[in-house]
């Protein structure tokens, strides 16, 4: 199968700390791969170093058939490599259609931006129906749809995100879960990074256990248990 990303013996520091240690993951066309472990064990620091937040001390990222280790950012996310953060980060003074809007502001393709806009209320119609309201007075479950719809404005071919059902209800767990499912049937290929929540990791087509920096297992994600879960997060 023809990788979408390639990471191949990434190793990167934090605060001084070496947090991830080498690892190699890969994500293929229309599959959910999942990158799980408890806190401290390196996930979000891997995930901002593929994003181009984080420098890579050592190690490859290959997306989309090239090497993008010397890539700002920006130019990732123009390459088509969007990232949720962990948090959401929504413009909380700004409405949330004008949130939606700024996920496009790499395109070049202006006059497709409303057809997607509409795309994006069709996938999330409590943001239609709240489309003018400000984005920091809606729940947290509705905010990390907003922090969804806003990465797919630009039209990603792979999707990052981070702890997406961190802190929201159980009914708000299953919306974000369905809204996944429905990007992947889409054909956008999701790159997870997921700590508790066994129904999200269930979904993924591939699971790295991450401990301490380093994958301790692989698995598809129907094998995960919350039995299994808690062993790979303890051993």
């Amino acid at each position: 199968m023809n990788q979408l990303l390639e990471v191949s013996d990434l190793a990167v520091s934090y605060g001084g700390i070496r947090a991830v240690k080498g690892i190699s993951l890969a994500v293929g066309q229309s599959e959910i791969v999942s990158l799980i472990g408890s806190n401290g064990a390196g996930k979000t620091t891997a995930l901002r170093a593929i994003s181009g937040l984080l420098p890579c001390e050592t190690g490859q990222i290959r997306f989309d058939g090239r090497d993008i280790g010397g890539m700002s950012a920006d130019m990732r996310v123009g390459a088509g490599l969007a990232q949720v953060p962990e948090g959401r980060h929504v413009f909380a003074s700004l409405t949330i259609e004008e949130n939606i809007k700024l996920g496009a502001y790499v395109r070049t393709d202006r006059k497709d931006i409303p057809q997607d806009i509409e795309r994006m209320y069709t996938l999330f119609p409590i943001l239609k129906e709240r489309r003018k309201q400000q984005a920091g007075t809606m729940s947290g479950g509705e905010q990390q749809m907003l922090a969804i719809a806003r990465a797919m404005m630009c039209r990603p071919k792979l999707l990052i995100l981070d702890e997406p059902t961190m802190g929201l209800s159980p009914k708000m767990i299953e919306v974000v879960l369905a809204t996944i499912e429905k990007i992947r049937l889409d054909r956008t290929p999701i790159l997870l990074v997921e700590q508790n929540t066994v129904e999200a990791i269930q979904m993924a087509d591939h699971v790295y256990a991450l401990r301490v920096g380093t994958i301790v297992h692989k698995d598809v994600g129907a094998n995960i248990t919350e039995t299994s879960l808690k062993q790979l997060y303890m051993n």
